[in-house]
């Protein structure tokens, strides 16, 4: 099992706030903010301060999901295309 943040992200766009609103409001770092995006754990306190800025419960922000079995080339590829880099197919086989 692995933790999502998906339903903090959605409850933003609801609120029509940004990821710098949100660590304005709730008073944390742009690392905490790094480590949610990509699903890392964070401290508690954080999770805390996220549910008190945006008066909602951790249930609200947070959820668990199975963990998809990747291949070698799964996490791989997937941080690659986030950073906008695409690699011809025969690299993957």
């Amino acid at each position: 099992m692995a933790i999502s943040y998906k339903k903090l992200w959605k409850l933003l766009i609801d609120k029509d706030m940004k990821k710098k609103d949100l660590q304005k409001l709730a008073g944390i770092s742009s690392t905490s903010i790094t480590k949610l995006g990509k699903n890392e754990n964070v401290n508690t306190e954080i999770i805390e301060k996220i549910c008190t800025a945006l008066q909602c419960d951790v249930s609200d922000i947070m959820e668990m999901v199975d963990e998809p079995k990747a291949d070698k080339w799964g996490e791989k590829w997937e941080r690659l295309s986030k950073r906008g880099i695409f690699l011809p197919l025969n690299v993957l086989a």
